[in-house]
């Protein structure tokens, strides 16, 4: 037996040294397998032959059944893989341009707006936005996005939903506790309008991933409360040139604005140069928020996305709006560029 493997080792080896494919060096060893098999088979007990080869048809039967058996494991995880990738890299169908009658009936609430009309709502059919966050802004923002008929909806979160979210929250159900953000609500969406195409990335937004990803999208939507995300949406938008709307809750406070340095408006590092220090600008889980604030601040988010596709009214660029819930005031303050800003300034490349 110790012969015939050897032979064997010897013919892949040469064939590999010759250049031979291994299809034909596959091919070479079956060949000398089934030749011993048959001379196990075929010569009388005790021929010198047999008694070379081992003796016994049984052991190499039991052997060329474990290769086959390993040929086919492999062949057929490969063809998983190659189906896996493909099923990856596959891009859903874009909306159609036309409106079947469920979706005229469905917007007609828009396309009565002078503001908006036909053309308006044919635009955000076409449009691709990207939320950043699918917690207390993001949940109300994807919400009226795919309600108001944004075609494609991409939408990235690392994080799972937990009970202490479903205060306000609101795309997320009680049943989905432990479910990863982005599948609960891309389920949500896809129950309020079928017509929308959701893209879910299960991942924490990158340096390595940003840049791509923002590239497949019109309109950037950051929803996040931390400022080390903050900073990268800002600057991958700027880099594409994609408007950034961006939303901040604090208690009973929330600020949102449209930075777009492609338009003539500020990014947001020119407003906010630096991250503050460490306790100075807590997060909801620290400090708190009262429940529905998240639903008016990221309801405005999805009006000024869709003011931005449209073109209708004027967005918040140039201006950030600040809403004190506790009180029941709002108010605009005006936002400049920064000709030092090393983000979207005079000097920056």
């Amino acid at each position: 037996m110790l012969l015939v493997l050897i032979l064997a080792a010897g013919l892949w080896g040469i064939g590999y040294i010759a250049g031979v494919s291994r299809a034909a060096r596959t091919l070479s060893v079956a060949v000398l397998l089934g030749g011993v098999i048959l001379a196990q088979l075929i010569l009388p007990d005790g021929h010198p032959l047999r008694e070379a080869t081992g003796g016994s048809a049984a052991l190499w039967l039991i052997l060329a059944g474990f290769v086959v058996l390993v040929v086919l494991y492999s062949r057929g995880l490969k063809a998983l893989r190659k189906r896996a990738d493909q099923t990856s890299t596959q891009k859903p169908d874009p909306p159609s341009d036309r409106f079947t009658e469920t979706e005229l009936n469905r917007y007609a609430r828009h396309i009565v707006l002078r503001e908006l009309g036909g053309p308006g709502q044919k635009r955000l059919k076409k449009a691709r936005v990207l939320v950043i966050g699918a917690g207390g802004l993001g949940a109300p923002a994807l919400q009226y996005l795919a309600a108001g008929g944004v075609g494609t909806i991409g939408v990235i979160d690392d994080d799972v939903v937990e009970n202490a979210n479903l205060q306000r929250q609101v795309i997320h159900r009680d049943g989905n506790i432990g479910m990863p953000k982005v599948f609960s609500a891309q389920q949500a969406m896809e129950a309020q309008n079928p017509n929308v195409v959701v893209l879910p990335y299960h991942r924490r937004l990158g340096e390595e991933i940003a840049a791509d990803l923002f590239a497949d999208f019109d309109l950037i939507l950051d929803g996040t409360d931390n400022f080390e995300t903050r900073y990268l949406a800002n600057r991958t938008a700027v880099a594409a040139r994609k408007p950034l709307i961006s939303g901040a809750l604090s208690q009973w406070e929330g600020q949102l604005s449209v930075f777009d340095p492609a338009n003539g408006a500020p990014c947001y590092q020119c407003i906010f140069p630096e991250a503050p220090a460490e306790g100075l600008a807590p997060s909801c889980a620290e400090a708190g928020v009262i429940g529905p604030l998240p639903g008016v601040v990221g309801s405005m988010m999805a009006v000024e996305a869709i003011k931005v596709i449209t073109g209708a009214g004027m967005a918040l660029r140039g201006e950030m709006l600040i809403y004190d819930a506790l009180y029941g005031e709002s108010r605009k303050i005006t936002l400049s560029r920064r000709a030092d800003c090393p983000i979207c300034g005079t000097g920056a490349e």
